[in-house]
């Protein structure tokens, strides 16, 4: 799952900022995917794991993953709204693919999604 969320993460930064921007901003994407991506998604699964509350473990990652790629990134306004845009609606796509496909709940738990192999 961390590794499709991080090659979504990479379309969505391209699709926000220029050929010329991604290659210059190389670095910093490189280091927020870790931050935003993987820790967050990690920190996300053993949160849950470990029983934290739900309003811990979800949305410190959520924060993350909108506000640290503007700030770190300096996104114009209009590129900061479609990046907001882009970003929350890449959480429901994942969640649902994976739900769907492979019965993952995990990632979205409270939005329920059959698997298929159920309603086969």
């Amino acid at each position: 799952m961390i590794v499709a969320s991080l090659l979504i993460f990479f379309v969505i930064m391209r699709i926000v900022l220029s050929k010329n921007d991604f290659k210059i901003k190389r670095n910093q994407f490189f280091f927020l995917s870790l931050i935003v991506v993987v820790f967050g998604m990690l920190f996300g699964k053993y949160g849950a794991t470990y029983k934290l509350p739900w309003w811990i473990y979800y949305p410190i990652p959520m924060l993350m993953t909108v506000i640290l790629p503007p700030i770190v990134l300096k996104l114009s306004t209009r590129k900061t709204i479609l990046y907001l845009g882009l970003s929350f609606l890449s959480a429901p796509f994942i969640h649902a693919i994976f739900s769907f496909f492979l019965g993952w709940t995990e990632y979205m738990p409270f939005w329920k999604i059959p698997f298929v192999g159920n309603l086969i």
